[in-house]
């Protein structure tokens, strides 16, 4: 097994939000406490026998590969069991970079569990600017698509729920993205740069064969297009400590979908 290699945290951002919300914010919580949860770059610490890469905090598929425009995922919004896990936190994304360097252009959702009580909000993120919640009308078992493209130096990230039709887009320009990587990831989020517990979430479903959404979960990297599958990638197995592990089934034959369970 390779050594330990933290992700290193840096570049700065220019931005330029543009959102269309459906729903106000949740006014019933912290925006503090939501802002804290960071969706960091892999944290790598080396590789399984069989190949499977062992990372602190991503669980899921990465496809390699240079000059990613684009990053499509769809997933069943996971119930969190805060009975046995209270205090912890999971999310589900789809983004671009992060494995290889230190930039994510990201979307997905969060769960959490406040205590034994569960929250679920959706979020988006263009690491290492804080990531902002942009709908509160998340719930478990709810089917979620999203992406991340990029045209002309800019990244427009775009979630849509569609079990209630609630739909979020947002742009923005990211100095130092290297466009090397497209990744499917559950993901336990950190505090600054301290992992959290990761909540259990049973087991995440993610791509066309579970949600039933076309083209999902699928990149553009050069000038292919395809699902997963179809692109040199790697599995992800979340090896954190004795509470935060995950581990991704194979991809299914057509190379589109997966799931990702709480060990």
């Amino acid at each position: 097994m390779c050594s330990r290699r933290l992700a290193v945290f840096g570049p700065t951002l220019l931005l330029s939000a543009v959102a269309m919300l459906s729903v106000a914010p949740d006014t019933s919580r912290s925006m503090a406490k939501i802002a804290l949860r960071r969706h960091a770059p892999i944290r790598l610490l080396g590789l399984a026998e069989d190949g499977t890469v062992v990372s602190a905090n991503w669980a899921g598929f990465v496809a390699l590969g240079k000059n990613v425009t684009s990053a499509k995922g769809s997933w069943i919004v996971p119930k969190v069991n805060c009975s046995k896990t209270p205090n912890t936190y999971s999310s589900f994304w789809v983004g671009i970079d992060g494995y290889s360097d230190k930039t994510v252009e990201q979307i997905g959702t969060l769960s959490y569990c406040d205590g034994n009580k569960a929250y679920y909000y959706g979020w988006r993120e263009f690491y290492p600017q804080a990531p902002v919640m942009i709908t509160t009308s998340v719930h478990p078992g709810d089917e979620i698509s999203a992406s991340v493209t990029y045209s002309g130096g800019t990244f427009t990230l775009k979630l849509v729920n569609e079990t209630t039709g609630h739909y979020s887009k947002h742009t923005g320009q990211v100095s130092g993205a290297d466009r090397t990587s497209a990744e499917w990831i559950a993901e336990a989020p950190s505090s600054n740069n301290t992992l959290l517990p990761l909540a259990d979430f049973g087991t995440a479903l993610f791509g066309e064969d579970h949600t039933g959404i076309r083209d999902t979960c699928s990149a553009k990297i050069g000038s292919s297009t395809g699902p997963v599958g179809s692109f040199t990638h790697n599995k992800i197995t979340m090896d954190g400590s004795a509470s935060d592990k995950a581990k991704p089934s194979n991809l299914s034959a057509d190379g589109s979908s997966f799931s990702v369970t709480w060990e």
